[in-house]
């Protein structure tokens, strides 16, 4: 399956060593300021994404001169430029995967927005195909379901986050749970793999799961 990957405006000193080192390999899509730290970096995006209120004029002009494809949109809207360059990817490369750098530092507001957008039932035959990925953290999203993931290189801890009621399960982590009720959203931090992999099911919404490091 095909990994498209999109950069977004976060600050560079939160991106993961390898996108730094531009080892991170393509294709790649621009999210508004986020096409021009791919320019910097010698990477000619598929496509620029956005309202670019972030760039000055100079800055459009150089994306412009190096980017055939370029959407932009009207600042005024109701969605972020980071959920408009998702639809681009469902509707362009339906069949890929979605991996999603520069989406966090800076602003807590739009943090918290990258972390609840794929909460939006129009996501939903994309959520489990996009992960978050920045220097600490991998988020990943799922269905209801048993799941089973992989655990990542280098990251110690897991935390499972629901936004509406469930029952949880947490099988083979360092502290388990059987079919717990979860009445509110709650973040279950701190958590741990026991093995290189974990084991987890729940029976309703989208369950955020994430892999961190200190």
């Amino acid at each position: 399956m095909q990994k498209i990957n999109l950069l977004v405006g976060g600050p560079k000193t939160e991106w993961p060593t390898e996108l730094v080192n531009g080892k991170i390999k393509g294709p790649f899509i621009g999210v508004d300021r986020g096409t021009l730290k791919l320019l910097e970096l010698g990477i000619t995006p598929l496509a620029a994404v956005g309202d670019f209120d972030s760039v000055n004029h100079a800055e459009m002009k150089l994306i412009e001169a190096q980017i055939s494809s370029i959407h932009r949109s009207n600042p005024i809207k109701d969605e972020t430029d980071t959920e408009i360059a998702i639809k681009y990817v469902m509707k362009h490369f339906p069949e890929s995967e979605i991996d999603i750098y520069g989406f966090s530092g800076g602003r807590l507001d739009q943090l918290m927005t990258n972390l609840l957008m794929l909460q939006k039932p129009i996501f939903n035959s994309v959520v489990e195909k996009v992960t978050l990925l920045d220097q600490q953290n991998c988020v990943r999203f799922f269905k209801p379901g048993k799941h089973q993931i992989d655990k990542i290189n280098g990251m110690k801890y897991l935390d499972f986050v629901n936004f509406e009621n469930c029952h949880l399960t947490l099988f083979d982590e360092m502290y388990t749970l059987k079919d717990h009720l979860v009445l509110i959203p709650t973040s279950f931090s701190s958590n741990e793999f026991m093995h290189n992999h974990a084991t987890f099911e729940f029976d309703k919404g989208i369950l955020t799961v994430i892999q961190s490091k200190d």
